[in-house]
């Protein structure tokens, strides 16, 4: 299962018992600002994208919406998310459960600026019903990703 990858990725820096399962889904942004308690903006999204046949993960803030401008600057193509079939086998989770954390090898993820602006953010850990609280710092220890990057609109208007 993914939470398992997630829990033993999470496991190298002994925080796996911060994972929190949770009764009900988190599966989107609302449903699990719902379940956490938290404005859904503090939910970190993780959003799969293919370019140039490979799988990239971009997290951003729960209010952040891709912007087809800054996307194509950044990556020199048109954004094109990834189908339902393909976000499990190309990312290693499935829909709902998405999460920067124990993704499969040479999935290169992203950090939006939109999540800076917060002190604490809830990323799923690999399944529609989970998530970690963690720092932006700590998101950046624990997320193996490449840089920030600014392609989203609608947070800071």
């Amino acid at each position: 299962m993914a939470i398992e990858k997630v829990r033993s990725h999470l496991a190298k820096w002994h925080v796996e018992h911060k994972i929190q399962e949770l009764e009900e889904s988190s599966a989107t942004v609302e449903l699990a600002a719902q379940a956490l308690g938290c404005e859904p903006e503090r939910i970190a999204k993780s959003l799969s994208f293919l370019v140039n046949d490979g799988a990239v993960l971009i997290v951003a803030a729960g209010d952040a919406k891709i912007d087809n401008a800054k996307y194509k600057a950044m990556f020199g193509t048109k954004a094109k998310m990834l189908s339902k079939d393909d976000v499990e086998t190309m990312i290693g989770h499935d829909i709902g459960g998405v999460c920067p954390f124990g993704v499969n090898e040479g999935v290169a993820i992203y950090l939006d600026e939109s999540l800076r602006r917060f002190t604490t953010v809830f990323p799923a850990c690999g399944s529609s019903n989970s998530a970690i609280e963690v720092t932006i710092s700590e998101l950046e220890t624990y997320a193996p990703y490449k840089e920030w990057i600014d392609v989203c609109k609608g947070w800071n208007e």
